[in-house]
C-alpha cells in the first residue's frame, strides 16, 4: 500500500531529462519553419532594387553607372560621377533622383535641387530647366539583360574619362549601361505607369496642371479657352507637358513661366 502511494509517475532516472509535449511541439515548430529567401543584390546595394522595365521606374530612383557608383547632381546643375559606396550602403542625397512617368516609354528626371534633367546643346546633361520638355525626357532602353538611357537627341548617356556626365553616343556599348535603381517596393498596378494629373478628359487634365501650377493671388483659375484638340495629339507624341506648359504661358500666371 505504501509503494503504490509513493509511485506516482513514470521512472526518471538520475541525470535523464524529462520531455514534456510542450517542448516536443516547439522542436516541431522550429523544424517546419523555413528560412526566408533574400535578395542579396538589394541588401548589398542599401535596399535599392534593380528595375527591369520602364513601368518600375517611378518615384525615387537613382542611375548606378558601375557597381555601387552613381551620378550625382551638383549645385551647377551639372552631373558627375559619385564617389563608389560601400557594400550595404545605398546612394547619398545628391545622387537620388526622381522619377515621373510621360508615357509608356519615356520618364522625366528630377534632380534633389528641384529641377528636371535635360541636355544642353554640348550634348552636356545638366539639371537646369522647371518644367518637363522634349529635352527632358528620357527613354530607358531594356534589351538583353541591359539597360541604356536614351536622350531626345537620340544619344545614349555615358560618363567621360573625367567623370561628366554626357549624351554623345549614338549606339549603346558597356560604358554605356547603366542600372536604375528605386526604393520604391514593386507593385503590380498598371495606372501606376501614367501619373494622376494625367488621368481623365483633356479639360480635366488642363485644369489639374493649372491647379499644381498656377499661382492663385485671386483665387480664380486661369485656363487657356483655345482649341484643346492639340493636346490628345500632344499626349500621344509624349510632349503633352510641354504643351501644357505653352498653354499656361499664354496666361501668364504660371508660376514656372515668364
Amino acid at each position: 500500500m505504501e509503494y503504490n502511494r509513493i509511485r506516482t509517475g513514470k521512472l526518471v532516472l538520475k541525470g535523464e531529462k524529462q520531455k514534456t509535449k510542450k517542448r516536443k511541439h516547439k522542436n516541431l515548430e522550429k523544424i517546419e519553419q523555413k528560412p526566408e529567401v533574400q535578395d542579396t543584390d538589394v541588401i548589398n546595394h542599401g535596399g535599392w532594387c534593380k528595375t527591369t522595365s520602364v513601368s518600375e521606374i517611378t518615384g525615387t530612383v537613382a542611375i548606378e553607372f558601375k557597381n555601387q557608383t552613381y551620378i550625382k547632381a551638383l549645385d551647377n546643375g551639372l552631373f558627375t560621377l559619385g564617389i563608389p559606396h560601400d557594400e550595404g550602403e545605398g546612394p547619398c542625397p545628391e545622387e537620388i533622383l526622381i522619377a515621373i512617368p510621360v508615357n509608356e516609354t519615356k520618364v522625366a528626371l528630377k534632380s534633389g535641387y528641384g529641377k528636371y534633367l535635360g541636355v544642353d546643346k554640348k550634348g552636356v546633361v545638366v539639371g537646369r530647366s522647371d518644367a518637363v520638355g522634349t529635352l527632358e525626357q528620357w527613354e530607358p532602353i531594356f534589351q538583353d539583360g541591359n539597360l541604356a538611357i536614351l536622350s531626345s537627341t537620340n544619344n545614349f548617356i555615358s560618363v567621360t574619362n573625367d567623370d561628366d556626365v554626357v549624351c554623345q553616343s549614338k549606339t549603346a556599348g558597356p560604358a554605356e549601361f547603366v542600372c536604375i535603381r528605386s526604393i520604391v517596393q514593386r507593385v503590380d498596378d498598371n495606372d501606376k505607369e501614367v501619373c494622376e494629373e494625367e488621368l481623365g478628359s483633356m479639360a480635366q487634365v488642363e485644369e489639374k496642371f493649372v491647379r499644381k501650377f498656377q499661382k492663385f493671388q485671386d483665387k480664380k483659375l486661369r485656363i487657356c479657352t483655345s482649341d484643346r484638340s492639340t493636346l490628345k495629339k500632344a499626349k500621344e507624341e509624349g510632349i503633352l507637358h510641354e504643351t501644357l506648359l505653352d498653354r499656361r504661358s499664354k496666361m501668364k500666371a504660371d508660376r514656372y513661366c515668364k
